[in-house]
């Protein structure tokens, strides 16, 4: 049961940031088709929502950030990643002459 638990909780630490990206992309999404679809009306004039497409760009921002920084680390863990982003281990200690 300990285990079910466990995993469990890991599937809500990986879908909830992702509804939170999804929930950020569509904010990003609905502000630009409003500020496009303004346009057909002659009647007002066409304004953008800043802070809705700001608030949706950090919630996307931080979601896939989340994921994929939680991707690098257990890739980086079983030895997946190109040379570049492995661990540095450290060198051994020159020899005193």
């Amino acid at each position: 049961m300990k285990l079910i638990t466990a995993r469990f909780i890991a599937i809500l630490m990986l879908v909830i940031p992702g509804l939170l990206a999804c929930f950020g992309f569509l904010k990003m999404k609905d502000s630009l088709f409003l500020y496009f679809s303004q346009f057909g009306d002659s009647t007002i004039t066409p304004d953008f929502e800043w802070l809705k497409f700001l608030l949706g760009f950090v919630m996307f921002a931080a979601g896939a950030g989340f994921i994929a920084g939680w991707t690098f680390f257990r890739d980086r863990k079983r030895n997946y990643v190109a040379p570049r982003f492995k661990k540095k281990r450290p060198r051994p200690p020159k020899p005193q002459n």
